[in-house]
């Protein structure tokens, strides 16, 4: 699902209806603003920050300047998204870096959130900075909460610093000593959380940060939630003054109340963003990519930071030169596939495409789980079979149907495609050194 699909088409709806029109009238432009405050509102944005949004931009957006333009549509919705990256903090929320080191980084929040899986998301983040991070257990209530911490450091190939059931308060001023003198730069301190707020949990927070130097506080919190996490953003943030909000689930059924909100509520910036369950499904919040998403414009920067983080350049150039000299094989169409869910996979991606949000696509166009048929029945073939698919004979086809659990039928369509990226790889070779990899 591409991200606050709902919220994304009704916006589209509406400013395709201004951009039919031409030239605006101040009722017309009042009327699709009233449509837009519907469309937050059912997408669970906090109440108060949809009336503000929507008079600041009605108020730009009648002015006659604009409506004296020669496309007063396409300024409406440059205002629109101008005021949105304003809504959600203009600009990325770094990390801040403690002048001594340790940097102390408490992440806080209730219990269903995935706070302690997101200290390994975040170690893993730290890690590709360059940054020696070690993870705390602070969770001495929730059972199993210290080894479900230390699954998720072995996996982020990342030390957990532990001391049982004793004070998180003693436990966190020892692990600093320790990060110390085995020279980590970073502590990530995972405390206890709750199924609801209550005073014991936010007396034992406070406790920690009287005590201990904490750099950054981050409260995360359950983008599906809606309008629940920006209202327990908003109670964090009066008793420990949060210093950043990670939003996890993303990738879920998320209408964007949170997202579009918890900014204007709190005063303080999303940092963080999870897409996803893997380790490496920890992105960086960027409002201006977020309100181009949002508007179906696209994230371009975001696709070619993926792509850079899925292919070095070694194999692009590498492939890019057996596109040129026409020495395509089936494994390199497989090594595609790998590549492409390193990238999130194919729905993520087209959701990334300017324009895209905009399209109607149907399920069968991008499916993943077609994706996976065609891997499995590349992978049934020989070698020989995947370096020259001409020696694929109806015998061979059977074997490899019955060897991948799909069809004949199936096989054959592979090979047709297969032959049709070869041809355009040809035409493409025309381009005298200009061609180049799409990714």
């Amino acid at each position: 699902m591409a991200l606050f699909a709902s919220l994304s088409e009704r916006l589209n709806h509406i400013f395709s209806k201004l951009t039919k029109r031409g030239k605006l009238t101040e009722l017309e432009i009042r009327t699709a603003m009233r449509e837009v405050r519907v469309a937050l509102l059912e997408a669970d944005v906090n109440l108060r920050v949809a009336k503000n949004f929507i008079a600041e931009v009605s108020e730009k957006a009648v002015g006659q300047e604009i409506l004296a333009s020669l496309n007063p549509a396409q300024q409406v919705i440059k205002i629109v998204n101008e005021e949105l990256i304003k809504l959600m903090g203009s600009k990325n929320a770094k990390l801040e870096v403690s002048p001594k080191l340790p940097t102390v980084i408490m992440m806080c929040g209730l219990q269903g959130a995935g706070k302690t899986t997101l200290c390994g998301k975040l170690a893993v983040q730290l890690k590709k900075q360059g940054k020696r991070p070690l993870l705390v257990a602070g969770d001495i209530y929730r059972p199993a909460a210290i080894a479900q911490l230390q699954v998720v450091g072995k996996n982020a190939q990342t030390e957990v610093f532990e001391r049982g059931t004793q004070s998180p308060v003693k436990t966190a001023k020892e692990a600093i000593d320790y990060a110390r003198s085995k020279g980590y730069d970073t502590v990530i301190l995972d405390t206890a959380g709750r199924l609801q707020i209550d005073e014991t949990l936010m007396q034992e927070l406070e406790n920690v940060k009287k005590n201990v130097e904490v750099t950054e506080t981050l409260l995360v919190v359950d983008a599906m939630t809606g309008q629940e996490a920006v209202n327990v953003a908003e109670t964090f943030n009066s008793r420990l003054e949060i210093t950043g909000v990670i939003l996890t689930k993303l990738d879920g059924d998320t209408r964007g109340g949170a997202c579009l909100s918890i900014k204007a509520v709190t005063g303080k910036p999303i940092k963080f963003i999870g897409v996803g369950e893997k380790l490496t499904d920890l992105e960086p919040f960027y409002p201006d990519r977020m309100a181009s998403r949002i508007l179906g414009m696209g994230d371009v920067l975001s696709l070619i930071e993926k792509a850079q983080q899925a292919i070095t350049e070694e194999d692009a150039k590498k492939m890019q030169k057996k596109m040129q000299e026409n020495a395509f094989t089936l494994s390199d169409y497989l090594e595609q596939f790998a590549m492409l869910k390193k990238m999130g996979g194919a729905q993520a991606m087209m959701s990334m495409l300017p324009g895209m949000g905009k399209l109607k696509v149907n399920e069968g166009d991008i499916d993943e789980k077609r994706i996976e048929h065609t891997k499995a029945i590349i992978l049934s073939m020989t070698q020989a079979e995947r370096d020259n698919p001409n020696i694929i004979d109806s015998r061979r086809k059977r074997r490899i149907a019955a060897g991948s659990g799909r069809s004949v039928q199936e096989i054959n369509q592979l090979l047709k495609q297969f032959e049709q990226t070869k041809q355009l790889m040809k035409q493409l070779k025309g381009g005298k050194g200009r061609f180049r990899l799409p990714f």
